[in-house]
């Protein structure tokens, strides 16, 4: 499977990178496991931020706001009941909540290889050289993914992460700058163009072409 590749500068290349047809190239008929490894990537990046108070955190409410009888309303020993303005909260986030969600590493491999595959056959794949950048300048690499054609949301798989890499591509809105072996399947399914350097499509291939030798 062929694909558009480029120079490190940005010009279309003469030869023509392929992709292997057991990472990009399977068939992707089990919409259930990508589904699954999508929620499963976003509910283990949840974090517990929701805290209330419960009826025993909540300050005041000592007082007996009135006499047991006589008085022709309710009973109550405290203001700060779940039922009153201003009381506890009965059965809210404590912030102990577990949100994480297992999901084997031979499913989470397959469903990455569908993804990847769905976006090869929608044409979001190139493979550039090297992607390098020496001063950690936003506007060179702004320009190289203008020369290439990678528009709106891009994902930039390398081989290893440099702070000047990381530099010139954090503040480019919908750019993400990853290393092959974190590749998920929210940032493949979520990308406009796919941009793997050819260090990192051959990491890329090995890891994921492991199993299904």
């Amino acid at each position: 499977m062929a694909v558009a590749t480029y120079t490190k500068t940005g010009t279309k290349a003469t030869m023509a990178a392929k992709l292997d047809k057991a990472v990009f190239g399977v068939e992707a008929k089990n919409h259930e496991l990508l589904k699954s490894a999508y929620i499963a990537h976003q509910d283990n990046g949840r974090e517990n931020l929701a805290v209330v108070k419960t009826r025993g955190l909540v300050s005041g409410g000592g007082k007996k706001p009135w006499k047991q009888k006589g008085t022709g309303r309710a009973r109550f020993g405290s203001s700060r009941v779940p039922i009153w303005r201003g009381g506890g909260i009965t059965f809210g986030p404590t912030g102990q909540e577990n949100y994480s969600k297992q999901l084997n590493t031979k499913a989470k491999r397959q469903a990455i290889r569908q993804a990847l595959s769905l976006a090869s056959t929608a044409g979001k794949i190139a493979v550039i050289e090297d992607l390098t950048s020496k001063e950690g300048k936003t506007a060179e690499l702004v320009k190289l993914l203008s020369k290439i054609e990678a528009r709106r949301n891009v994902l930039l798989v390398v081989e290893q992460k440099t702070p000047e890499l990381v530099r010139a591509s954090r503040n480019i809105p919908g750019v993400i700058l990853t290393s092959s072996h974190y590749l998920n399947v929210v940032n493949v399914l979520n990308a406009d163009s796919i941009v793997f350097t050819q260090a990192a499509l051959k990491l890329t291939t090995e890891w994921l072409t492991k199993e299904s030798k």
